[in-house]
């Protein structure tokens, strides 16, 4: 499970891929401006780059005083395809996750399996 904030740091998501995640959880509470430019591609782009499912409760409403929750709780599939989405209401959602399309995604497009971790490098500190 990871929560909100980090989706903006895609180390993490690759991390728990290569670690074998099929799955990550992101209960959150985006704001309404952020959550209107980043939330769907921010989502997407973890399920996509790390081909796993991508499940995202999210808080609606005005849950803090002044900062309204942009909701829109969403489950995108490891091709980056939201396969269910919640309306603008209090809800609950599903969605049917499917062990084999996750498998073939991941054989048709081996990214993970070609990653050539040797030469990715994190800066050194000067």
């Amino acid at each position: 499970m990871t929560v909100c904030y980090d989706i903006r740091f895609p180390e993490l998501y690759r991390i728990l891929a290569l670690q074998g995640a099929e799955l990550v959880t992101v209960p959150a509470h985006f704001t309404t401006p952020t959550g209107k430019d980043h939330w769907h591609v921010l989502m997407r782009a973890r399920a996509i780059e790390n081909q796993l499912y991508v499940v995202a409760a999210a808080q609606i409403g005005e849950t803090l005083p002044g900062k309204p929750a942009y909701g829109r709780s969403l489950i995108a599939d490891p091709w980056g395809i939201v396969i269910a989405q919640a309306p603008d209401e209090e809800t609950v959602i599903s969605a049917e996750l499917d062990r084999a399309h996750l498998q073939s995604i991941r054989a048709k497009l081996p990214s993970l399996a070609n990653r050539q971790a040797d030469a990715y490098r994190w800066p050194t500190r000067v």
